[in-house]
């Protein structure tokens, strides 16, 4: 889960650094997309862990 969102967060930096803009989108929504993500992939395993 945290390198999902770090991962997340880190190319969203990269992109904000490259293009720059006054208030970081980039690293803002790339960051709640990583978060997202991340719970869908801990929800979707506990699924499997709850059917066997």
């Amino acid at each position: 889960m945290g390198v999902i969102i770090f991962g997340f967060a880190a190319l969203g930096n990269w992109l904000d650094e490259k293009y720059k803009n006054s208030n970081n989108i980039y690293v803002k929504v790339l960051t709640l997309a990583g978060v997202a993500i991340a719970f869908y992939n801990i929800n979707r395993q506990l699924k499997d862990i709850n059917n066997s």
